[in-house]
């Protein structure tokens, strides 16, 4: 079946442009997504928008039209793909102190103070051009196991706050020509802001992230897969070059694929193939495969019972009660 068949798409988008009654936004935000029948995220500060939301190609079409109508959003972005289902169980839409969080204490503006932008066909012609840079992969770790463009600097981060301290310590020559990536932007409109106010003077990042790359560019110089933040969990950058970069932490075989492990009150992230699911029955140790809060595995669904990877980045979800994990 062709992209262009495909019964649904997928959008992630961000626009940095004040919101002056962000509560207004939202609750306006929902009732919309809402009545539109869209499912996803959605966070939305005094700095703008951020957000991946699902839907038909008719809801997602009439969604996007409706922001760009906004006055400050007329020019928001939308990196769209096809897919043959709705990869999100519910909608969120959240009011945010920021709608990526660095959490420093002053202003960062990316709309005046950010790095110089780099079309896909222009990063990909400093990378061939072999004039010395640095290249910064400004995603969380879990996320660059299992792809990254190469040659770049993977930090050991699991979190996207912690980028600053990384940055205090990682010894990067102020001189040197810097390059960074993440997913979709977002993430390196903060830090090139910030990198450029800690004296970096020639800092450039990846207009719309490795999923623009990908579409534009076929994914060259990009090894493994990109993670996304839904429950497809990785799509394909480089079609050319699809070989798994990462292991399966059971079996050690090559393997790109997230599970959460299946007692719930770990629900690690980790790499796992199916044949690592079917041994320790969806968990990462033995300890966790006979604790009494374990999902029941059921083989012939492969992944589907583990797949509750929003459960890991959900902060109320170690707060549960026994009861409430159990689902009884």
């Amino acid at each position: 079946m062709s992209t262009s068949s495909l019964p649904f798409r997928v959008i992630l988008y961000y626009c940095f442009s004040p919101i002056n009654s962000p509560y207004e936004w939202v609750t306006n935000h929902k009732s919309q997504c809402h009545s539109l029948g869209l499912k996803g995220r959605v966070y939305i500060s005094n700095e703008g928008i951020n957000g991946t939301l699902a839907g038909s190609r008719e809801q997602i079409n009439i969604y996007k039209e409706t922001l760009n109508s906004k006055a400050g959003f007329e020019e928001t972005e939308f990196k769209e793909d096809a897919c043959d289902r709705i990869p999100f169980a519910r909608l969120i839409v959240k009011l945010r102190p920021e709608i990526v969080s660095l959490h420093v204490n002053e202003s960062l503006d990316p709309n005046t103070e950010g790095g110089r932008h780099l079309q896909p066909s222009e990063w990909r012609k400093v990378i061939e051009s072999g004039e010395k840079f640095v290249m910064i992969d400004v995603r969380n770790n879990y996320e660059s196991q299992i792809g990254h463009f190469e040659g770049a600097l993977l930090p050991e981060v699991s979190n996207f706050y912690d980028f600053p301290k990384w940055l205090a310590e990682a010894g990067i020559d102020k001189d040197k020509k810097v390059l960074m990536y993440c997913t979709g932007g977002i993430r390196c409109e903060k830090f090139s802001v910030l990198m450029k106010k800690e004296g970096y003077s020639d800092v450039n990042q990846l207009h719309g992230g490795i999923l623009n790359y990908a579409r534009k560019e076929g994914g060259r110089h990009f090894r493994g897969k990109c993670f996304v933040f839904d429950d497809r969990l990785v799509v394909p950058v480089n079609p050319k070059d699809e070989v798994p970069i990462s292991h399966c932490e059971i079996t050690g075989n090559p393997c790109d694929m997230y599970i959460n492990c299946a007692n719930l009150d770990c629900n690690k992230l980790f790499i796992c193939s199916e044949e690592g699911a079917e041994i320790m029955e969806g968990c990462c140790s033995e300890k966790c495969r006979q604790h009494p809060y374990k999902r029941p595995f059921h083989q012939e669904k492969a992944y589907a019972p583990f797949r509750k990877w929003y459960n890991y980045f959900d902060e109320n979800f170690k707060k549960r009660n026994p009861a409430e994990k159990s689902g009884s």
